[in-house]
């Protein structure tokens, strides 16, 4: 079962040191910071409870680089079942403490030898099972799944009062441990794949050795091969909890019988191709995918298992010789992610695109909106292109997704609006690769430069209003003229974008003189300028007053309407608004 990411929460800047230490030793966590006492973090918070609470609440594994009191008051109210609790630590701000508090059944002790051994003290670890008998009982490593855990309190109390214990099956963790082990003992922990009952004298532990190949799913349904792959389960007596992973060929990336079964029993699911697959000598097997595939995933010394065979689905299941870790096998189904981090300020770019870039192991785009949307974590890679290459940068990206990585496409402002979004979705239609289709897209929305421009002077876009772009790259300008036209007639609001470049210099004084055609002189004009970055400017003038040159590429342009009305303040600036009611 994959590990959640854990959140690091800090209250001021002097912890920033440690969190981002600690943050480098687990990939995909996020750095929490207290607003205005904290900067450069991957989201910030206001109120210290009610964020603590709701990672909580979520079963995010929580480390707070603070005193462990407070974590404690702040949680109290919500402890009621150990069983759901997720790990949680207090660590000092200067690094010398590592204190796990809550979430002995969810490998808090582990988690905070792993944050110790990163910072180079010893954990304040008090649990007395682990310190006598150097193992977690309560929290077995990666790829070991304890099935009573509601026993395990009773048996550790057991061995602490004395008591000796039979071990059945290998676990090098449970055989070098200091566990008091003899073979006439009455307490027993068992090792097994196999699906038994536990009872309170023997603690069960299911290793994570079955690899569970899958073929032929074009007309199955989710719910189906959920149901199908259960009863294999059942008819070949393995516990689910045993399965690392399900496996087939890349062909199949994408298919939902896939993603089913996979989100049902919690567990990966990954992709080879052809060439991958080990070889087999059994005839019975030679043609037989989907044992190639098992063994393949189970590696050296694994071995197929007989069971009763549905129609329903191709299967076979393969025994590994020791716990494995399926996202090491083959590759995962790609994720291609359109985000947009906003005019360019990192207080505008959403939570969810932070998390984005955060888990992607590549950024791909161009070189100042890559700057834009900030560091890289160690073992991510970035991938630069020219600002003109948009079609070419997304044929880069759904390939390299398709190949199994987790793309990060990064946009300015909105990714839906004049950007990388289109792009993406141009070269799926027109190119029409087979292997992209299996890859999980999906666009990550980010505040526009015309809502930033916006609501820097006011509430210019109150009322209806268009978007143009006046760039003529990619449309004629004879449309161009045509829309700006028909909008300055049905007397829009106009957002201009891509104003005015180097190589287009003419454009923007064109669609001035049609605006002044039908349109007041005295029509209000808002210039937002590097919107959310070091510099930025946003200055009002009137349409008789407003210049090309007052304008570059930088600049969104918002022309308003008959209604937009400016406001002056007290000390010499302007609001501008466009009233919710339209009277002509």
């Amino acid at each position: 079962m994959n590990r959640i990411p854990p959140a690091i929460v800090i209250l001021g800047q002097n912890s920033q040191p440690i969190s981002k230490k600690i943050s480098a030793h687990f990939p995909g966590s996020q750095i929490y910071g207290l607003i205005d006492r904290t900067n450069d973090t991957d989201i910030n918070f206001s109120n210290f409870g009610e964020t603590l609470r709701e990672l909580f609440a979520t079963e995010t594994p929580i480390i707070g680089i603070c005193a462990a009191g407070i974590i404690i008051r702040t949680l109290a109210p919500l402890l009621s079942d150990k069983r759901a609790e997720p790990p949680v630590l207090a660590v000092a701000e200067d690094g010398s403490a590592v204190v796990p508090l809550l979430g002995g059944l969810h490998g808090v002790n582990d988690l905070a030898r792993e944050i110790a051994a990163a910072l180079g003290v010893q954990p304040a670890i008090t649990t007395t099972g682990d310190i006598r008998f150097r193992t977690a009982l309560l929290s077995p490593p990666q790829g070991y799944y304890l099935a009573n855990p509601e026993d395990a309190k009773t048996f550790i109390s057991n061995l602490l009062a004395g008591a000796k214990v039979r071990l059945e099956g290998a676990a090098s963790w449970l055989s070098e441990s200091n566990l008091p082990i003899a073979p006439d003992a009455k307490l027993t922990i068992r090792v097994t794949e196999k699906a038994i009952v536990p009872t309170p004298d023997c603690l069960v532990y299911h290793p994570q050795i079955v690899a569970v190949a899958l073929t032929k799913l074009w007309n199955i349904e989710p719910e189906i091969a959920v149901s199908v792959v259960q009863q294999v389960l059942q008819n070949a007596g393995l516990a689910p909890a045993s399965v690392a992973g399900f496996f087939a060929l890349k062909e199949e990336m994408g298919n939902p019988a896939l993603e089913a079964v996979s989100q049902y029993f919690k567990v990966p699911v990954r992709f080879f191709n052809l060439s991958e697959l080990v070889e087999l000598d059994s005839i019975e097997f030679i043609e037989n995918k989907a044992a190639q595939i098992a063994l393949t995933a189970a590696g050296a010394n694994s071995h197929l298992i007989e069971y009763d065979r549905p129609n329903a689905l191709n299967i076979a299941i393969a025994l590994a010789a020791q716990p494995f870790d399926a996202r090491a096998m083959g590759v995962s189904r790609g994720k291609l992610a359109i985000v947009g981090t906003g005019p360019g300020g990192a207080q505008w770019m959403s939570p969810e695109v932070k998390e984005i870039l955060r888990e992607a192991t590549d950024w791909v785009g161009y070189k100042f909106y890559l700057d834009l949307a900030g560091t890289l974590r160690f073992g991510q890679k970035r991938h630069d292109s020219d600002n003109r290459e948009e079609i070419d940068r997304a044929r880069f990206a759904l390939d390299l997704a398709a190949s199994g990585q987790s793309v990060a496409v990064v946009s300015s402002g909105d990714p839906g609006i004049f950007a990388m979004a289109a792009a993406v979705f141009e070269a799926i239609d027109f190119d029409a690769k087979p292997e992209w289709q299996g890859i999980d897209i999906r666009v990550a929305p980010g505040i526009s430069a015309m809502q930033a421009a916006a609501a820097a002077i006011g509430a210019p876009l109150g009322h209806d209003f268009c978007v143009i772009s006046l760039s003529d790259i990619l449309k004629p300008w004879e449309v161009i003229e045509q829309r700006i036209a028909a909008a300055a007639a049905a007397d829009l609001v106009m957002a201009f974008y891509n104003p005015i470049s180097k190589q287009r210099i003419w454009q923007l004084g064109k669609a001035i003189e049609i605006l002044l055609q039908s349109r007041d002189p005295k029509t209000p004009v808002i210039l937002g300028r590097n919107l959310g970055r070091p510099g930025q400017s946003v200055r009002v003038c009137t349409l008789s007053e407003f210049q090309p040159q007052d304008a570059d590429m930088r600049t969104l342009v918002i022309v308003g309407s008959s209604q937009t009305r400016i406001i002056p303040r007290k000390y010499g600036d302007v609001w501008v608004y466009t009233p919710r009611r339209y009277q002509k």
